[in-house]
């Protein structure tokens, strides 16, 4: 692939001086930083909020641990932080062909292929730096607020997320490729995220494929045995498979 090398230097300069570098990391960041405190002081929280009259529910609601701390990150990647990916990597591609960089760039004698792949790869690191950083921090926050805080389950739970946010990277690819309109795009990718969660009800869906990971990372975060083997084995596949589809269809597309 002509011109690989560049297209990544290209990336990641980009990612570094647009807003791409403050929004996704920004946003897991506060996540990181408030869950653990969240966890700790929930039932003290809604006592403040309800007052004599939700005592009865405070009543109801377990004391703490650091596992509710690990399951808050979690919760937190597996909804907000994934429709984020969604919404923001909708134009990963179709913007650059709206603003004319796709056609500037792609005059010169460098591949397609190695465009779009760039694009997967860089972006793929960026998300997996992302989560390293806000895992790291929700670990030491839980540490701070429970005192104990085993790494396993917390560094499990986040990786295996990761492998299905690496999906959905891969599937926004493709789908910015295919749609022209990045609110088009981001509409399919969320039509495709309630797919896979929907499907993981099947057992043999949710036992092998990769919509497992919707849920088995909050298992994991929770103390819970979960086997992720083969969804992420058949995510990691799936991912290399999208983006060579999106590979494809852009060395077929007019600019």
């Amino acid at each position: 692939m002509r011109g690989f090398a560049a297209f990544v230097r290209k990336e990641a300069v980009e990612i570094v001086r647009t807003w791409r570098i403050w929004v996704l990391p920004g946003l897991l960041l506060v996540f990181a930083l408030t869950g653990p405190v969240m966890a700790k002081y929930t039932r003290e929280i809604v006592g403040a909020a309800g007052g004599s009259q939700m005592a009865a529910v405070i009543a109801g609601i377990p004391i703490p641990t650091y596992l509710d701390a690990y399951a808050q990150w979690i919760k937190n990647l597996s909804q907000i932080a994934l429709f984020a990916i969604i919404i923001i990597y909708g134009g990963i591609v179709s913007s650059e062909n709206k603003s004319g960089t796709a056609i500037l760039v792609l005059t010169k004698p460098v591949s397609r292929s190695a465009f779009v792949v760039a694009k997967a790869l860089v972006h793929s690191a960026f998300l997996a730096l992302t989560v390293l950083l806000g895992t790291l921090l929700t670990w030491g926050g839980t540490s701070v607020m429970f005192g104990a805080a085993p790494a396993g389950p917390l560094f499990a739970a986040a990786g295996a997320w990761l492998v299905f946010g690496v999906l959905f990277v891969s599937v926004m690819t493709l789908l910015s490729v295919l749609v022209d309109s990045q609110a088009g795009a981001a509409g399919i990718g969320l039509g495709v995220y309630a797919l896979v969660s929907i499907s993981a009800i099947w057992e043999p869906v949710g036992t092998y494929s990769p919509a497992a990971l919707a849920g088995r990372p909050m298992a994991i975060a929770a103390g819970q045995s979960a086997d992720v083997t083969w969804p992420i084995a058949s995510a990691l596949m799936l991912s290399v498979a999208l983006v060579a589809m999106a590979a494809w269809a852009f060395r077929r597309k007019e600019l």
